[in-house]
Protein backbone atom coordinates (compact mmCIF):
# COMPACT_ATOMS: atom_id res chain seq x y z
CA UNK A 1 0.00 0.00 0.00
CA UNK A 2 1.48 3.52 -0.74
CA UNK A 3 -1.07 6.10 0.92
CA UNK A 4 -4.48 6.54 0.91
CA UNK A 5 -5.18 6.49 -2.56
CA UNK A 6 -3.91 2.79 -3.18
CA UNK A 7 -5.69 1.86 0.25
CA UNK A 8 -8.94 3.36 -1.10
CA UNK A 9 -8.38 1.21 -4.21
CA UNK A 10 -8.13 -1.92 -2.14
CA UNK A 11 -10.88 -1.26 -0.25
CA UNK A 12 -12.92 -0.67 -3.11
CA UNK A 13 -11.57 -4.13 -4.92
CA UNK A 14 -12.58 -5.82 -1.50
CA UNK A 15 -15.90 -4.66 -1.53
CA UNK A 16 -15.56 -2.39 1.65
CA UNK A 17 -15.84 1.42 0.89
CA UNK A 18 -17.58 2.62 4.16
CA UNK A 19 -20.66 0.38 3.83
CA UNK A 20 -20.96 0.74 7.74
CA UNK A 21 -22.01 4.63 7.57
CA UNK A 22 -22.43 4.62 11.62
CA UNK A 23 -18.88 3.95 11.41
CA UNK A 24 -17.65 6.53 9.63
CA UNK A 25 -19.89 9.24 11.39
CA UNK A 26 -17.67 8.07 14.65
CA UNK A 27 -14.37 8.57 12.92
CA UNK A 28 -15.29 11.93 11.92
CA UNK A 29 -16.87 13.31 14.98
CA UNK A 30 -13.31 12.13 16.84
CA UNK A 31 -11.54 13.97 14.81
CA UNK A 32 -14.10 17.07 14.92
CA UNK A 33 -13.46 16.92 18.99
CA UNK A 34 -10.01 16.11 18.92
CA UNK A 35 -9.10 18.94 15.99
CA UNK A 36 -11.43 21.34 18.16
CA UNK A 37 -9.78 20.49 21.31
CA UNK A 38 -5.86 21.05 19.93
CA UNK A 39 -7.12 24.00 17.86
CA UNK A 40 -9.71 25.85 19.14
CA UNK A 41 -13.00 26.32 17.87
CA UNK A 42 -12.11 28.82 15.28
CA UNK A 43 -11.91 27.51 11.85
CA UNK A 44 -9.90 30.29 10.78
CA UNK A 45 -7.09 30.02 12.66
CA UNK A 46 -7.27 26.03 13.23
CA UNK A 47 -6.78 24.13 9.73
CA UNK A 48 -7.16 20.61 11.23
CA UNK A 49 -10.78 21.02 12.10
CA UNK A 50 -11.62 22.93 8.89
CA UNK A 51 -10.42 20.02 7.27
CA UNK A 52 -12.62 17.77 9.40
CA UNK A 53 -15.59 19.64 9.11
CA UNK A 54 -15.39 19.42 4.98
CA UNK A 55 -14.30 15.92 5.09
CA UNK A 56 -17.93 15.80 7.56
CA UNK A 57 -19.95 17.51 4.89
CA UNK A 58 -18.83 15.62 2.01
CA UNK A 59 -20.43 12.81 3.84
CA UNK A 60 -23.95 14.41 4.29
CA UNK A 61 -23.23 14.68 8.10
CA UNK A 62 -25.78 16.87 9.88
CA UNK A 63 -24.22 20.66 11.04
CA UNK A 64 -26.57 19.91 14.52
CA UNK A 65 -24.06 16.82 14.67
CA UNK A 66 -20.88 18.99 13.48
CA UNK A 67 -21.49 21.82 16.04
CA UNK A 68 -22.10 19.21 19.40
CA UNK A 69 -18.88 17.57 18.23
CA UNK A 70 -17.04 20.99 17.91
CA UNK A 71 -18.53 22.09 21.55
CA UNK A 72 -17.48 18.89 22.74
CA UNK A 73 -13.93 19.73 21.60
CA UNK A 74 -13.81 23.05 23.06
CA UNK A 75 -15.79 22.33 26.09
CA UNK A 76 -18.06 24.30 25.62
CA UNK A 77 -20.33 20.67 25.79
CA UNK A 78 -19.85 17.55 28.20
CA UNK A 79 -18.37 14.60 26.31
CA UNK A 80 -15.74 11.56 25.90
CA UNK A 81 -12.30 12.82 26.10
CA UNK A 82 -10.34 11.43 23.11
CA UNK A 83 -6.70 11.29 23.21
CA UNK A 84 -4.76 10.25 19.68
CA UNK A 85 -2.97 6.72 19.75
CA UNK A 86 -0.55 5.57 17.40
CA UNK A 87 0.15 1.51 17.49
CA UNK A 88 3.31 -0.06 15.30
CA UNK A 89 2.97 -4.03 14.71
CA UNK A 90 4.02 -6.47 11.95
CA UNK A 91 1.65 -8.39 10.01
CA UNK A 92 2.68 -11.63 7.19
CA UNK A 93 6.25 -11.99 5.86
CA UNK A 94 7.69 -8.92 8.01
CA UNK A 95 5.13 -6.43 6.62
CA UNK A 96 4.91 -2.86 8.75
CA UNK A 97 1.69 -1.62 9.55
CA UNK A 98 1.17 2.25 11.38
CA UNK A 99 -2.30 2.34 12.81
CA UNK A 100 -3.56 5.97 13.96
CA UNK A 101 -6.52 5.87 16.46
CA UNK A 102 -8.98 8.12 19.01
CA UNK A 103 -9.98 6.86 22.35
CA UNK A 104 -11.13 7.11 25.56
CA UNK A 105 -9.87 4.32 26.81
CA UNK A 106 -6.32 2.99 26.59
CA UNK A 107 -6.08 -0.18 27.84
CA UNK A 108 -9.22 -1.05 26.01
CA UNK A 109 -7.99 -0.33 22.85
CA UNK A 110 -5.06 -1.40 22.62
CA UNK A 111 -6.09 -5.37 24.15
CA UNK A 112 -8.58 -5.26 21.22
CA UNK A 113 -5.82 -3.76 18.32
CA UNK A 114 -3.14 -6.69 19.85
CA UNK A 115 -6.26 -9.54 18.91
CA UNK A 116 -6.79 -8.15 15.56
CA UNK A 117 -2.99 -8.47 14.84
CA UNK A 118 -2.94 -11.82 16.74
CA UNK A 119 -5.65 -12.84 14.48
CA UNK A 120 -4.11 -11.50 11.01
CA UNK A 121 -0.86 -13.46 11.68
CA UNK A 122 0.80 -10.40 12.80
CA UNK A 123 2.11 -9.21 16.33
CA UNK A 124 1.38 -5.42 18.18
CA UNK A 125 4.96 -4.23 18.93
CA UNK A 126 6.32 -1.36 21.11
CA UNK A 127 6.80 2.00 19.80
CA UNK A 128 10.15 2.04 16.77
CA UNK A 129 8.79 -1.31 15.41
CA UNK A 130 6.85 0.01 12.34
CA UNK A 131 7.53 3.89 12.23
CA UNK A 132 10.62 3.85 11.07
CA UNK A 133 9.60 2.42 7.93
CA UNK A 134 7.54 5.98 6.81
CA UNK A 135 7.83 9.29 6.34
CA UNK A 136 5.65 11.88 7.28
CA UNK A 137 3.72 13.65 4.76
CA UNK A 138 1.23 15.89 3.59
CA UNK A 139 -1.08 14.31 0.54
CA UNK A 140 -3.53 15.94 -1.85
CA UNK A 141 -6.15 13.93 -3.88
CA UNK A 142 -7.20 15.93 -7.02
CA UNK A 143 -9.38 14.50 -9.73
CA UNK A 144 -7.43 14.12 -13.19
CA UNK A 145 -9.10 16.66 -15.18
CA UNK A 146 -9.38 19.17 -12.72
CA UNK A 147 -5.57 20.01 -13.69
CA UNK A 148 -3.25 19.59 -15.85
CA UNK A 149 0.74 18.44 -15.21
CA UNK A 150 1.61 22.18 -15.78
CA UNK A 151 -0.64 23.33 -13.51
CA UNK A 152 0.61 20.50 -10.74
CA UNK A 153 3.94 21.92 -11.66
CA UNK A 154 3.36 25.93 -11.04
CA UNK A 155 1.28 25.98 -8.73
CA UNK A 156 1.71 22.80 -6.13
CA UNK A 157 5.48 22.97 -6.50
CA UNK A 158 5.59 26.12 -6.88
CA UNK A 159 3.72 26.02 -3.06
CA UNK A 160 6.11 24.13 -1.57
CA UNK A 161 4.78 20.43 -2.65
CA UNK A 162 7.57 17.42 -3.13
CA UNK A 163 6.10 15.69 -6.38
CA UNK A 164 3.04 14.70 -7.59
CA UNK A 165 2.47 11.79 -9.54
CA UNK A 166 -0.56 9.93 -11.80
CA UNK A 167 -2.85 7.77 -10.01
CA UNK A 168 -4.75 6.72 -12.95
CA UNK A 169 -8.35 8.62 -12.53
CA UNK A 170 -6.24 10.90 -9.86
CA UNK A 171 -3.52 13.35 -9.35
CA UNK A 172 -1.68 12.97 -5.75
CA UNK A 173 0.46 15.73 -4.68
CA UNK A 174 2.93 15.09 -1.94
CA UNK A 175 3.98 17.40 0.50
CA UNK A 176 6.22 18.34 3.77
CA UNK A 177 3.38 18.15 7.09
CA UNK A 178 3.78 21.82 7.42
CA UNK A 179 3.44 23.40 4.06
CA UNK A 180 0.11 20.56 3.74
CA UNK A 181 -2.57 23.28 4.21
CA UNK A 182 -0.31 26.22 1.87
CA UNK A 183 -0.72 24.23 -0.67
CA UNK A 184 -4.12 23.17 -0.80
CA UNK A 185 -4.85 27.02 -0.85
CA UNK A 186 -2.45 27.82 -3.47
CA UNK A 187 -4.45 24.62 -5.53
CA UNK A 188 -7.66 25.85 -4.32
CA UNK A 189 -7.02 29.71 -5.57
CA UNK A 190 -6.04 28.65 -8.90
CA UNK A 191 -9.30 26.93 -9.22
CA UNK A 192 -8.87 23.77 -9.04
CA UNK A 193 -11.03 21.64 -7.09
CA UNK A 194 -9.55 19.47 -4.10
CA UNK A 195 -11.24 16.19 -3.92
CA UNK A 196 -9.07 15.33 -0.45
CA UNK A 197 -6.20 16.39 1.86
CA UNK A 198 -4.61 15.08 4.49
CA UNK A 199 -1.40 13.70 6.27
CA UNK A 200 -0.32 10.23 6.17
CA UNK A 201 2.41 7.73 6.62
CA UNK A 202 4.24 6.50 3.33
CA UNK A 203 6.48 3.58 3.43
CA UNK A 204 9.94 4.45 2.29
CA UNK A 205 9.95 1.53 0.38
CA UNK A 206 6.91 -1.16 0.01
CA UNK A 207 7.36 -5.09 -0.44
CA UNK A 208 5.32 -6.84 -2.82
CA UNK A 209 2.49 -9.59 -1.50
CA UNK A 210 1.57 -12.13 -3.15
CA UNK A 211 -0.86 -15.18 -2.59
CA UNK A 212 -1.95 -16.33 0.75
CA UNK A 213 0.67 -13.68 2.78
CA UNK A 214 -1.48 -11.13 0.28
CA UNK A 215 -4.89 -12.28 1.43
CA UNK A 216 -4.07 -11.60 5.06
CA UNK A 217 -2.48 -8.33 4.78
CA UNK A 218 -5.80 -7.20 3.44
CA UNK A 219 -7.65 -8.79 6.00
CA UNK A 220 -5.51 -7.75 8.82
CA UNK A 221 -5.65 -4.11 7.20
CA UNK A 222 -9.66 -3.93 6.68
CA UNK A 223 -9.93 -5.83 10.02
CA UNK A 224 -8.12 -2.74 11.78
CA UNK A 225 -9.51 -0.16 9.72
CA UNK A 226 -13.27 -1.30 10.77
CA UNK A 227 -12.60 -1.19 14.39
CA UNK A 228 -14.28 2.19 15.82
CA UNK A 229 -11.23 3.72 17.65
CA UNK A 230 -8.95 3.23 14.34
CA UNK A 231 -8.63 6.37 12.12
CA UNK A 232 -5.92 5.58 9.17
CA UNK A 233 -4.07 2.54 8.94
CA UNK A 234 -1.02 2.49 7.03
CA UNK A 235 1.35 -0.56 5.70
CA UNK A 236 4.21 -1.40 3.02
CA UNK A 237 2.69 -4.22 1.21
CA UNK A 238 1.72 -3.70 -2.13
CA UNK A 239 -0.80 -5.90 -4.10
CA UNK A 240 -0.21 -6.08 -7.82
CA UNK A 241 -3.76 -5.69 -9.66
CA UNK A 242 -3.48 -8.76 -11.22
CA UNK A 243 -3.28 -10.46 -7.47
CA UNK A 244 -6.37 -8.24 -6.60
CA UNK A 245 -8.42 -9.39 -9.09
CA UNK A 246 -7.65 -12.96 -8.19
CA UNK A 247 -8.27 -11.91 -4.42
CA UNK A 248 -11.79 -10.47 -5.16
CA UNK A 249 -12.79 -13.28 -7.73
CA UNK A 250 -12.47 -16.12 -4.90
Amino acid sequence: MSGHSKWATIKHKKGALDAKRGKLFTKLIKEITVAARMGGGDLGGNARLRKAISDAKAQSMPGDTITRATKRGTGELEGAAYEEVLYEGTGPAGTLFLVEGMTDNRNRTVAEIRKIFEKHNGVLGGGGTAGWAFDRKGQITLGKDAATEDQLMEVAVGAGADDYADQGDEWVVTTPPEVLDTVVKAIEAAGVVVKASSLAYLPKTKKVSTGRDAEVCLNLAEALDDHDDVQNVYADFDVSDEEMTRIAGE
